[in-house]
């Protein structure tokens, strides 16, 4: 019996190594940078860092075909590296001697980057799946929404040039009235006759003031009685 039982595990593990080699048929290469990507606060990677990511894959293809039939011992790795870099596969539930296809298994992937990524505090960069894509980062949310953010642009534009509209009135009135006053002053110093007595300008008598003619005056000063 036990020999039985040693005959079937090691068939297993033939055929499991079959599954899972370099280029194999379905075959994913895996690298990791955690050094890189977290300096002073890199983890080992050891036989627990390797069953969390036989779980983040279990639960990609659980969650990808809505099914709760892929289990942790359906995922294979195979010839890891000290740099941290290995292959794995993930064989069919039901026979567990053939693997999914790839375009399944890469599909998973795809739709659960982000949550495989946030397990190991890595991103697309550092956590590579060298035959799958990288996936863009969901959609930030923006804090203020967009339609807003437009609708105060064109308000502030709006609010721009309604007062460029006012400044340049204001200056084009100061302007106009600046030229009146000047066209009056000219108007007034052109109408004002100017009359000349043997060649020299003489100013205009006040008729309505009246002017005394000095030579008379002092005539009239000298004969007054005192």
């Amino acid at each position: 019996m036990l020999g039985v039982l040693l005959l079937a595990f090691s068939l297993v593990t033939i055929i499991h190594s079959e599954l899972c080699r370099p280029d194999a048929q379905n075959a994913f290469k895996v690298r990791l940078s955690i050094k890189t990507a977290l300096g002073d606060n890199a983890y080992a990677w050891d036989a627990s860092e390797e069953y969390l990511f036989k779980a983040m894959v279990a639960f990609a293809m659980r969650r990808y075909s809505n099914k709760a039939t892929t289990q942790i011992s359906n995922v294979l790795l195979c010839n890891m590296t000290e740099r941290v870099s290995f292959w794995f596969v993930v064989t069919d539930s039901a026979r567990n001697v053939t693997t999914v296809p790839g375009s399944e298994v890469e599909a998973a992937i795809r739709m659960n980057r982000n949550r495989i990524n946030s397990a190991f505090l890595l991103t697309d960069n550092t956590l590579q799946f060298l035959k799958i894509s990288s996936t863009l980062s969901p959609p930030i949310e923006p804090t203020v929404p967009v339609w807003l953010v437009v609708f105060g642009v064109v308000l502030c534009l709006v609010v721009a040039g309604i007062l460029l509209l006012v400044v340049s009135g204001i200056r084009q009135y100061k302007k106009k009235k600046h030229e009146s006053a000047e066209t009056g002053d000219l108007e007034d110093n052109s109408n004002t006759p100017v009359t000349t007595e043997n060649g020299i300008p003489c100013d205009i008598l006040d008729l309505k003031a009246g002017q005394i003619n000095g030579v008379y005056a002092a005539d009239d000063e000298r004969l007054t009685p005192l």
